[in-house]
């Protein structure tokens, strides 16, 4: 009760403190759980690519974004290629015709292939929360599955219809959340993805290329103990006009480019905190000034060093722990708040994790002990004669 009324005794100073930590705090849960958004997108992908090569038509952009139409006759080339277990054509577009490029995180694609095609071979597993995933006999039905955020984007459950692109589909089923990519798809059978990549790109129909005969990417499954870069390079070179994606190149390029990005949020909200370290110094320091009698008090009557400096201590961590706490309140109706206004358009932009919060309660703690020791170790050495005399 003594260190909550050392607190007291000085409102405004403490609370000022109390808001700097806070402010900290908020920030980096804010920035954090960002970071954790970007993260899981990122490890989504890294999973995703780890142990497949995609290939793609060389004028496409890179990991699998490109919708540029290739023939599905490569799909026998590729199959051909030493090394090469299986090979699966697939078509991938956005479900908008016009793709916003001011967006946050991953589009909201269409992805078509045949079901089971990959014969077993994929490990990057989704399940349902309702419903079903597509099967082999799907193909030649206008049926899809919804990643969990576009169901709640589109308000649509099992049995429901929706229209793409101007055709109708029912919903068979709903997936279970990733927190990455399936999250913002929509699986569909190959035979309609390719009619609707038929609808995008009419000149083809003009040179006669029937809906059938397009795709606009490969996935690639391996042979067991394959080297996968090695493989991808056979391909480009047996094939011609493709280029391909492994999980390295993925890795080295969206990973490293996300670590820096990751870096610079995190560093904006450690600066804060620096800030609410230096304004509890400050109060810390003060207090220190202006008890100094009383500190003089207690070593006269016997009061060791180690025990004023753990009071001080204590005080400055229960200003830290107290900004902490606020700080993740904050942050938490944030991330929700903004979490539940872009939902609806399928614009996640935060995750905060167990981890960042407990992660942002120690460290406001911490700091605050850190922050007070200094001023705790100049108060117990100060003379007690010299202590008693001071005004």
């Amino acid at each position: 009760m003594s260190l909550v009324r050392n607190l007291i005794r000085r409102k405004l100073r403490t609370s000022l403190t109390i808001i700097g930590i806070s402010v900290g705090i908020w920030a980096l849960v804010v920035m954090s759980s960002m970071a954790n958004k970007i993260g899981s997108l990122v490890e989504g992908g890294s999973t995703y690519f780890g142990d497949k090569i995609i290939v793609s038509d060389a004028s496409s952009p890179a990991f699998g974004l490109g919708f540029t139409p290739i023939p599905i006759s490569i799909v026998d080339m590729v199959a051909a290629v030493q090394g090469v277990a299986v090979a699966v054509p697939q078509i991938q577009l956005p479900v908008e015709l016009e793709v916003s490029s001011t967006g946050f995180g991953i589009p909201d694609f269409i992805v078509g292939a045949v079901a089971d095609a990959d014969q077993g071979r994929e490990t990057f597993e989704i399940s349902v929360a309702k419903g079903r995933l597509l099967v082999p006999g799907d193909e030649g039905a206008n049926v899809v599955v919804l990643g969990a955020d576009l169901a709640r984007k589109f308000d649509k459950g099992i049995g429901e219809t929706m229209e793409i692109r101007g055709s109708e589909f029912e919903v068979v089923g709903v997936l279970e959340p990733t927190l990455t990519a399936p999250d913002t798809t929509i699986l569909m059978p190959l035979a309609a993805t390719q009619i609707l990549l038929a609808m995008d790109a009419p000149i083809l129909a003009r040179q006669g290329i029937s809906s059938e005969e397009l795709a606009t990417q490969i996935v690639v499954y391996p042979e067991t103990g394959a080297d996968i870069d090695a493989l991808a390079d056979a391909i480009e070179s047996s094939v011609g006009q493709v280029q391909t994606i492994t999980g390295d190149d993925f890795d080295e390029q969206i990973g490293s480019a996300t670590a820096i990005f990751n870096a610079i949020i995190l560093g904006v909200a450690l600066i804060s905190l620096a800030v609410g370290g230096l304004s509890v110094i400050n109060t810390m320091a003060m207090s220190v000034a202006e008890r100094t009698r009383e500190i003089g008090i207690k070593r006269s009557i016997g009061a060791s060093r180690g025990r004023i400096v753990r009071e001080l201590v204590v005080e400055s961590s229960l200003i830290g722990l107290t900004g902490g706490v606020i700080g993740l309140v904050l942050g938490a109706i944030v991330v929700l708040v903004a979490n539940e206004m872009g939902r609806s358009s399928g614009t996640i932009l935060f995750q905060l994790t167990f981890g960042t919060a407990a992660f942002a309660i120690v460290f406001s703690t911490v700091l605050g002990a850190l922050a007070g020791l200094v001023p705790a170790w100049t108060a117990a050495r100060l003379d007690p004669v010299e202590a008693l005399r001071y005004e």
